[in-house]
């Protein structure tokens, strides 16, 4: 069978998420993602199919990696893998997996799914970046937020603001799924370790836009995104 890349607007996205089926899909995890994911493609990411490989590029690290089925979807509608690809999602033998793997996702930056993982790797990858004088490199992770309650994530936090990690964005999605919750909201978490920090409406395509492009000199930034889950 011959694969064929087609682009998609974000109208598409709902047709290329119900391509995907199976009884493990996560689906309000995944749906809970969407819109910010389709936010940093679309309009914030400099990166892009023919430009995966380059040393320049931004990274986007996705460690909520148990629903990726809203990142398959945004992943093909700009063009990263098939859209044919999305038919056979978690078949034995298709690349689409319940959890994402980087050695046979285009575009996949790392394999995920345990969580407490990604923001750890992200702050090692941006600290890389940093070194090798890739200061426009921007290095972006999305996190759930009971995810947060992972001890690795509590040291990722505290290490990247001690450091002034600028390069570092967080994108954490609250869909309300975390067992405590956090006293003054997940931003608070981030702000007391001297990150810039701001809470969205994670369905509000300008307000994302905004909060991920805002200014914040000397210091990582997070993003929590408030979602309201829905069913897929």
């Amino acid at each position: 069978m011959t694969s064929t890349r087609t682009f998609y607007d974000y109208a598409g996205l709902e047709r290329l998420m119900s391509l995907m089926s199976g009884d493990e899909k996560h689906g309000p995890a995944a749906t809970s993602t969407l819109d910010v994911l389709w936010v940093l493609y679309d309009r914030v990411l400099r990166v892009a199919p023919d430009t995966a490989d380059d040393p320049c590029r931004d990274r986007f690290l996705l460690s909520k990696g148990h629903g990726p089925m809203a990142y398959y979807a945004v992943l093909a509608a700009k063009g990263f893998i098939p859209e044919e690809w999305l038919y056979h999602f978690a078949a034995f033998d298709s690349p689409l997996g319940h959890h994402p793997d980087r050695t046979l996702v285009p575009g996949a930056e790392i394999g995920s799914g345990s969580l407490g993982h990604g923001l750890p790797i992200a702050v090692g990858t941006a600290l890389g970046l940093r070194a090798q004088g890739r200061d426009q490199a921007r290095t972006w992770v999305l996190v759930g937020d009971a995810e947060m309650d992972e001890g690795s994530n509590h040291e990722a936090v505290a290490f990247a603001g001690a450091v002034g990690l600028e390069g570092l964005h967080v994108v954490a999605v609250d869909n309300a799924s975390a067992t405590y919750g956090w006293r003054g909201g997940l931003a608070s978490r981030f702000a007391a370790e001297g990150w810039s920090a701001v809470t969205v409406d994670g369905r509000d395509h300008q307000a994302l836009y905004q909060a991920f492009t805002a200014p914040h000199p000397g210091r990582p930034h997070a993003v929590i995104a408030r979602v309201e889950p829905k069913y897929v």
